[in-house]
C-alpha cells in the first residue's frame, strides 16, 4: 500500500475540494491518461486496486504511471469510544484528486488496450473519469 515514509504532522486537517486541478493536469509519461471529473478521497487502496486491474489487463505489456500518491492521513476513534478526548489514530492515507487531475498513464500499448485497462481501473474509483491521448492534448493547446 502507498503511504508516506514520515509526515511532519501525523493528524492533518480535513481541508476542502474546491476548483480545479492546476498541476497535474497534462499527459507527461504516458501516451494515454485517465483524468478525474470529480473531486474525491481517493484511498490508497483504491489506487492500488486501480493499478492492479490496469497491469493485468495489458498482460505485462506497457508500462504504467501512476501520478497520484496518498499523503493525507484520515483519522478515526475506535468503537464505543465517548466523544472528546483528542483526536483519533491515523486509520488509512488518502490523495486528495480535483476535477481535471492525471491520475494514471500508460505507454506501450495501443489505444484500446490502454482505453479497456482505464476503463477497467476507473471501475474501481469512486469518481467519474475520463479517457485522454496525449496527441489530443497538444492538438486543443
Amino acid at each position: 500500500m502507498l503511504m508516506p515514509k514520515r509526515v511532519k504532522h501525523r493528524r492533518v486537517h480535513r481541508g476542502r475540494m474546491k476548483g480545479v486541478a492546476t498541476k497535474g493536469n497534462t499527459v507527461t509519461y504516458g501516451e494515454y491518461g485517465l483524468v478525474a471529473q470529480e473531486c474525491a478521497w481517493i484511498t490508497a487502496n483504491q489506487i492500488e486496486a486501480a493499478r492492479i486491474a490496469m497491469t493485468r489487463s495489458i498482460k505485462r505489456g506497457g508500462q504504467v504511471f501512476i501520478k497520484i500518491f496518498p499523503h493525507k492521513s484520515v483519522t478515526k476513534k475506535p468503537a464505543e469510544v465517548r466523544m472528546g478526548s483528542g483526536k483519533g489514530a491515523p486509520e488509512y492515507w488518502v490523495a486528495v484528486v480535483k476535477p481535471g487531475r492525471v491520475m494514471f498513464e500508460i505507454s506501450g500499448v495501443s489505444e484500446d488496450d490502454a482505453r479497456e485497462a482505464m476503463r477497467l481501473a476507473s471501475h474501481k474509483l469512486p469518481i467519474k473519469c475520463k479517457f485522454v491521448c496525449k496527441n489530443q492534448e497538444e492538438a486543443k493547446a
